[in-house]
């Protein structure tokens, strides 16, 4: 076969990808909304760990179908963007760094979040964002990046922007999709001079996007076209606290793998892990969603305990009660009859996963009782005929 059939088969394979695939733009990105919150941008936080038979992290190519449907939430979270004036409102110094007067630092959305502190950095920061930026409709590169943070130390706004435009950190570039090329950005942040002498931090970040895959993704939300995109972090840190003298460390290398769609922007999914050596491992699990009561964990596992729990003999003529598979927690047990009347409290310590009640407790009752066996989490009812 000559080059030229070569060459015609790799431009046939890119167009196709393009045409299967979701090609992500600027509107696909966040962007103001009111300044309430609103539930277009929940998401739920599923456990670190995958369910049992979902899809390899490895799972990558074209037309694939990741099916994440029996993810279980832990916690929800709304995610918020802003518009910058209502945040200058508070803290007019943002104008010259973020507002119309930011220059190369001019955001489009900013966003409440927590500055990439150390855990127990003695520095307590209120109101803090990051501001992000879309590029305009008619520019000849279009990205979505972060172009610096803002909050503030003891009641006084303190903003933080990159060293230069060069070194903003670039989320995404567009058109993104299957058939886009792996791309790259390093970005370096320090704190103002002006605040150094209270607390110090700098980050140096290599981003690396590559695009690997795309298909059906179903998760408890639904089911969606998506392009997915694996996002490696690699980040240098410097802290210094009091005028001290500063601490630099490398962190674990984070991988995102994150499942985009149209019109959604937020990802659909999104998978976190680390890397120590050759370890990777899945820190957290988060995908968009609707309102949904979380029941604990530890809630469902008693619940589960509880129905197993066996009442004998029943019907039962003038011995004692027995119950059988209890979960091992305190409880309360509560018997009325169909009309609600009480017949008896009997409280079960922790430990025993069996426990008599004995016939006094009923007293002269005959007919039907209900059994209400109620730990802190959980409830289970036990229907006991009484000759």
């Amino acid at each position: 076969m000559n080059r030229s059939f070569y060459a015609t088969l790799l431009l046939f394979t890119s167009l196709t990808a393009r045409a299967q695939s979701p090609v992500i733009d600027r509107t696909d990105m966040p962007a103001p909304t009111t300044a309430a919150p609103v539930d277009t941008l929940r998401l739920s936080v599923a456990g670190p760990g995958l369910p049992a038979g979902a899809p390899l992290l490895s799972q990558r190519g074209p037309a694939q179908t990741w099916s994440y449907a029996a993810l279980t939430p832990v916690s929800q979270q709304v995610e918020r963007y802003v518009t910058v004036s209502s945040v200058t409102a508070t803290a007019p110094l943002y104008l010259l760094y973020f507002g119309p007067l930011g220059g190369v630092n001019r955001a489009t959305a900013a966003s409440p979040q927590a500055l990439p502190l150390p855990p127990g950095a003695p520095v307590q920061v209120t109101d803090s964002y990051q501001f992000y930026s879309t590029t305009a409709a008619a520019a000849p590169a279009q990205d979505f990046r972060s172009v610096g943070f803002g909050a503030k130390l003891a009641g006084t706004p303190i903003p933080v922007t990159y060293a230069s435009q060069a070194q903003q950190d670039v989320i995404y570039r567009f058109p993104l999709s299957y058939a886009s090329p792996r791309d790259s950005s390093s970005s370096f942040f320090a704190t103002p001079a002006a605040a150094s002498a209270v607390g110090y931090l700098s980050q140096k970040r290599k981003r690396v996007n590559r695009p690997d895959a795309w298909g059906t993704l179903i998760t408890p939300f639904g089911s969606f076209s998506t392009v997915r995109v694996v996002t490696t972090l690699t980040d240098h840190d410097s802290v210094a606290f009091g005028g001290g003298p500063g601490i630099g460390f490398d962190l674990p290398v984070t991988r995102e793998y994150k499942w985009l769609a149209k019109t959604h922007h937020v990802p659909l999914l999104t998978i976190t892990t680390t890397l120590v050596g050759s370890q990777e491992t899945i820190v957290s699990i988060r995908y968009r969603d609707r309102y949904r009561r979380i029941v604990p964990l530890a809630a469902k596992q008693e619940a589960a305990a509880l129905a197993g729990v066996g009442v004998y003999p029943n019907p039962l003529a003038a011995g004692p009660l027995h119950l059988t598979g209890l979960p091992g927690t305190a409880a309360l047990v509560q018997a009325t009859d169909l009309t609600g009347r009480r017949l008896f409290e009997w409280p079960l310590k922790a430990g025993p996963t069996e426990a008599t009640i004995p016939a006094a407790a009923l007293g002269s009752f005959h007919g039907v009782a209900l059994l209400r066996i109620q730990t802190a989490r959980a409830v289970v009812v036990r229907r006991v005929v009484r000759q």
